[in-house]
C-alpha cells in the first residue's frame, strides 16, 4: 500500500523507474502523447456519488429536497443530459477537457490576493548558519541546484514519475521556471518565457526591497560555478545596504483588481516596465530576507511558515517578494529558507520533488575555487516611484498588516509515529491520518464539515487535481462511536478500518478520474458556456454547504524533512498541509484570528490527541497473523 502514499500529493522517488541518462530528442512529448486523456465520469454515477457525498453534511429535508432536484437535471433529454453531451464533445476535440477551465477559474479568476489566499510556502529544514556569509554561501548553492534541475527539465532527462504502475503528465515542470503571473482587471494571465526563441538566461535576487538580475551563465553557455554565484551575490548585497528604499513588490500582495489597476499605472512608465518585465522573464526570483526577531525552537517552524506564506509584515520582509513570480526561494540571516510558488501553473508535488533535488545538491556541494574570470556587475532594476504609486504602497502594506494579523499557522512536528505505525495495520497512511482529522474536527465541533483532499489526476494528459471528500457516512460513523463508552473496542476498529477503506476508495476513484467535484464544476460551466439557465441543482443550498470547505486539506510527501503550509479557503475554516514520514509526521494547520469558531493551535492538539487514540485504539486488536 505505498502506492496510495503517492496518490494524493504525488509521487516520490522510490516509485521512479531509472531513465539512463541519455537524452532522447522529443522524449517529453513522445511521453505526453502516449498519456491518457482525462475522461468525463457517467452522468448518473456522478448524481448518485455527490447525494452520498451530501448525506453527513446536510439534514435530511435539504436531502430531500435536493433528491428532487437531481432527479429533474436527470430527466430524459433535460438539461442534465445535454450538459453531459456538450461536455463529451469538449473532451473530444481538446487535449483535456477541464485543464483551461481549471486554470481560469481556480486561479487567474480568483480575485482575492494571491498571498495566504492562493500561494502555498515551504519551510525547509533550519539551516546551520547565522550571519549572512552562511546566508549568501547557502544561496549560491541553492542557486545552482535549481540550475541544476533546470538542465534536466531542458534537456527531458527529468526521469518520469510512476503512480501505480502508471506514468505521470510531467507538463507542470515546464510550467514552473521563467514564468510568473500578470495582474489583469477581470482576470489574470500567466506568461512563460521558458519556450521562448532566447529563453532568458538569468535570475532575479531581491535584498532590502531591491531587485537585481543575476546572469547565471557565462558567455560559452555554461553554467556559473557555486563559487561565482556567490561572488555575485556578494555585490549585489554590497550594493543595496540602503534600508529606506521603497518596498515595490508588496504591491503584488493586494486584491487582484486593485493590484491590476496599480500595475497599469506602473508600466506607463518605461524604466518600470522594463524592469517588471525582468522579473517576469527571470528563471525564479531569489529573497535574501532582513533577519526577524528570535522566537522559541517550539515556535520557529510555525514563524518560518509566516515567512513563507506572506513575510511577517511590511516592517519586516513582505515587501522583499514578487508574489507574482511562480517560484520564489527565500533565504534569511538565521538560517530560516523556504520558498514561496504562485499557484496557477502548478502544484505542490513538482515543486516539491525540485526541492527534494535541490536540498541534497546544497549537501553534496562544496564550494570550489574557480578561476577569477572578470563577472559584469549584477544590473539593479530601478523603479521610477510616483505620488501616486507611492500611495498605492502605503495601502498595500496596510491590507498587507490585517492579513499578517489575521493569519494563524502552527506546525508541529508529530514524534510519535508516522507511516510506519499505519502501515503495519495494513491501512493506508493518507486515509490513517485524514480519518484523525475528521475526528478532530468531530470532537471539536460535534458535527462534521465539507472536505477537500487534493488527488493527483496526473495520470492524464495535462491533468491537474480533483477532490477526495474525506468527509464520508463512514468517517462520520466512527467519529460518532469513538468516544461513546457503551461501544466495545472491536465495533469501534471495526468502524476506524471501514472509514479508512472507504477513504482509500475514493481516492482509488479519484485518480482514475472518476470523482464528482470536476464534473460537476464542468457540467456548470458548461451550462454557462451554453448560455442555458442554470440548473437548480446548483442553485441550490446543499450545493453551497458541499462547496463550502471547513476543511482544505493536501498530502504533500517529500524526501526532505519539510512541510508545506496554505491559509485557509473559506473566512470559517482550515488548511491543513502534511508530509507523512516514516517516524514522524510534519504538519501545517492554519486558520484566520478573525474567525472565533476556528483556533489552529486547538485543531493541531485534537489532531494529535486523534492520532494517538486510533493508534492505541488497533493496537488494542490482536494483531493479525502477517
Amino acid at each position: 500500500s505505498n502506492f496510495h502514499h503517492y496518490a494524493t500529493g504525488g509521487c516520490r522517488y522510490s516509485l521512479v523507474r531509472p531513465v539512463s541518462a541519455t537524452m532522447i530528442p522529443g522524449r517529453y512529448l513522445a511521453h505526453q502523447e502516449g498519456l491518457p486523456k482525462l475522461p468525463v465520469p457517467p452522468l448518473r454515477q456522478t448524481c448518485e456519488r455527490y447525494l452520498a457525498v451530501l448525506e453527513p453534511l446536510v439534514s435530511e429535508q435539504e436531502l430531500e429536497h435536493t433528491r428532487k432536484l437531481m432527479a429533474e437535471f436527470l430527466t430524459p433529454g433535460g438539461a442534465g443530459e445535454r450538459l453531459q453531451k456538450g461536455l463529451e464533445r469538449r473532451a473530444h476535440k481538446m487535449e483535456n477537457w477541464l485543464s483551461d477551465w481549471w486554470l481560469q477559474t481556480a486561479y487567474l479568476d480568483f480575485r482575492m490576493p494571491v498571498v495566504v489566499h492562493s500561494s502555498p510556502g515551504v519551510v525547509l529544514p533550519r539551516l546551520e548558519f547565522s550571519d549572512r556569509q552562511g546566508q549568501i554561501r547557502f544561496a549560491a548553492k541553492l542557486i545552482a541546484g535549481v540550475l541544476d534541475f533546470k538542465t534536466m527539465i531542458d534537456n527531458e532527462t527529468l526521469p518520469v514519475e510512476y503512480l501505480g504502475g502508471n506514468s505521470l503528465c510531467m507538463n507542470q515542470y515546464y510550467q514552473v521556471l521563467c514564468s510568473c503571473r500578470v495582474p489583469g482587471p477581470r482576470r489574470d494571465s500567466v506568461v512563460n518565457h521558458a519556450r521562448a526563441k532566447r529563453p532568458p538566461t538569468f535570475i532575479t535576487v531581491v535584498h532590502n526591497y531591491q531587485f537585481f538580475v543575476l546572469e547565471v551563465y557565462s558567455s560559452d553557455g555554461s553554467l556559473l560555478t557555486v563559487d561565482q554565484i556567490y561572488m555575485q551575490l556578494e555585490k549585489i548585497w554590497n550594493s543595496s545596504l540602503q534600508t529606506n528604499k521603497e518596498p515595490i513588490g508588496i504591491l503584488t500582495s493586494q486584491h487582484r483588481n486593485t493590484w491590476a489597476k496599480a500595475y497599469a499605472n506602473l508600466i506607463k512608465d518605461k524604466t518600470n516596465k522594463e524592469s517588471v518585465q525582468a522579473i517576469q522573464k527571470s528563471i525564479f526570483t531569489v529573497c535574501l530576507d532582513a533577519p526577524v526577531p528570535r522566537v522559541s525552537d517550539e515556535m520557529y517552524r510555525s514563524r518560518a511558515a509566516l515567512q513563507m506564506l506572506h513575510g511577517g509584515g511590511s516592517r519586516w520582509n513582505s515587501g522583499n517578494r514578487w508574489f507574482d513570480k511562480t517560484l520564489q526561494f527565500i533565504i534569511g540571516e538565521d538560517g530560516t529558507c523556504g520558498l514561496s510558488y504562485e499557484h496557477a501553473p502548478a502544484e505542490g508535488p513538482p515543486i516539491v520533488s525540485m526541492v527534494d533535488h535541490v536540498v541534497e545538491y546544497t549537501k553534496k556541494t562544496e564550494m570550489v575555487r574557480t578561476p577569477l574570470v572578470p563577472l559584469p556587475m549584477p544590473q539593479k532594476l530601478r523603479f521610477n516611484i510616483t505620488p501616486e504609486i507611492k500611495k498605492d504602497i502605503e495601502k498595500a502594506k496596510q491590507n498587507m498588516n490585517i492579513m499578517v494579523h489575521d493569519l494563524d499557522v502552527r506546525v508541529i512536528v508529530f514524534s510519535h509515529f508516522g507511516k510506519n505505525v499505519p502501515k503495519s495495520h495494513k491501512m493506508s497512511p493518507d486515509a490513517f491520518i485524514q480519518v484523525a482529522l475528521q475526528l478532530a474536527y468531530f470532537r471539536m465541533y460535534q458535527r462534521c464539515c465539507s472536505t477537500y483532499e487534493s488527488a493527483s489526476l496526473r495520470m492524464f494528459r495535462l491533468g491537474r487535481t480533483d477532490t477526495i471528500r474525506s468527509a464520508s457516512i463512514d468517517s462520520l460513523n466512527f467519529s460518532r462511536t469513538m468516544d461513546d463508552p457503551s461501544k466495545p473496542v472491536a465495533e469501534k476498529v471495526a468502524l476506524l478500518e471501514k472509514a479508512v477503506k472507504a477513504h482509500r476508495a475514493y481516492t482509488d476513484m479519484a485518480i482514475r478520474g472518476e470523482a464528482i467535484d470536476r464534473h460537476l464544476l464542468g457540467l456548470r460551466l458548461q451550462a454557462i458556456e451554453d448560455l442555458v439557465s442554470m440548473p437548480k441543482v446548483f442553485m441550490d443550498t446543499s450545493y453551497a454547504v458541499a462547496m463550502h470547505y471547513n476543511l482544505s486539506t493536501s498530502q504533500v510527501p517529500a524526501k526532505t524533512d519539510c512541510v508545506m503550509c496554505f491559509g485557509p479557503v473559506v473566512p470559517d475554516g482550515y488548511g491543513v498541509c502534511y508530509n507523512p514520514m516514516e517516524e514522524h509526521i510534519n504538519f501545517a494547520v492554519s486558520a484566520f484570528n478573525s474567525c472565533s469558531e476556528t483556533n489552529a493551535a486547538r485543531l493541531a492538539q485534537g489532531l494529535e490527541d486523534a492520532l494517538l487514540d486510533m493508534r492505541d485504539l488497533v493496537e488494542q486488536m490482536p494483531r493479525a497473523k502477517l
